[in-house]
């Protein structure tokens, strides 16, 4: 008697763990069925229909309290991330260049490519529709991460 508890406590383990870790895996959720019905077919096997009507309700009603507490917002307020990232993997051209500011086109800009400005490579954005490589550009403007530079003439 002692394994229908410990099958319906890793099928509510099971949920849960769909519920709150892996949304949409499915893995989980598999795995609280075959439990829920490995206890639901030894319970009516081993013990009548008594027995197994009320493990059924059991199921039931643990799976039911185990999606609404998963449900509510305070759960996942739990489980989010607080914390505000606020950095970058590398800083901002902006910050480190400035219009007006000359570089060589690394390779052709059709509009993207690579510029060397101040012996760094930036991925750039021309205004012009080409310019090729080897050629002098000037800063004039900064999009994201990308440096907008002109073809000088």
């Amino acid at each position: 008697m002692w394994y229908l508890p410990l099958l319906i406590l890793l099928g509510l383990l099971f949920l849960f763990v769909e519920l709150l870790l892996l949304p949409g895996v499915s893995v989980g959720a598999l795995l609280a069925l075959i439990c829920y019905g490995s206890a639901i077919y030894l319970a009516f096997t081993h013990f009548g229909m008594t027995v197994g009507l009320i493990i059924i309700a059991i199921i039931l009603l643990l799976s039911l309290v185990a999606v609404i507490y998963s449900l509510r917002a305070k759960t996942w307020q739990r489980l989010s991330l607080k914390e505000q990232v606020t950095s970058s993997s590398m800083p901002s051209p902006a910050e480190v260049l400035q219009p007006g500011m000359q570089g060589v086109a690394i390779s052709r800009l059709a509009p993207m490519g690579k510029v060397n400005i101040n012996g760094a490579l930036y991925e750039a954005k021309s205004t012009d529709v080409y310019i090729d490589a080897r050629s002098t550009v000037e800063v004039v403007g900064f999009e994201n991460f990308n440096v907008i530079v002109k073809k000088v003439e």
